[in-house]
């Protein structure tokens, strides 16, 4: 596996951020961006153990809504 994919979201009512792997059942949160990177890594190290292999990029898909009233 060369990489894995997060959708990211910003939690508007909350604050702070998801991040969700895109066929893996991999999720985590953050209060910052920094925050968020880190503990993606950290949880794509505790899902790939050494039996398995890991990804060599984590890439951050950032999904932005608008909401429009007429």
């Amino acid at each position: 596996m060369s990489e894995i994919i997060f959708e990211v979201r910003e939690d508007e009512v909350d604050g702070g951020y998801t991040a969700s792997a895109l066929g893996y059942g991999i999720h985590t949160q953050g209060d910052t961006l920094e925050e968020l990177r880190a503990m993606v890594k950290d949880a794509v190290n505790c899902y790939f153990d050494e039996t398995m292999q890991r990804p060599k990029v984590i890439r951050l898909h950032f999904v932005r809504e608008e909401v429009l009233t007429a």
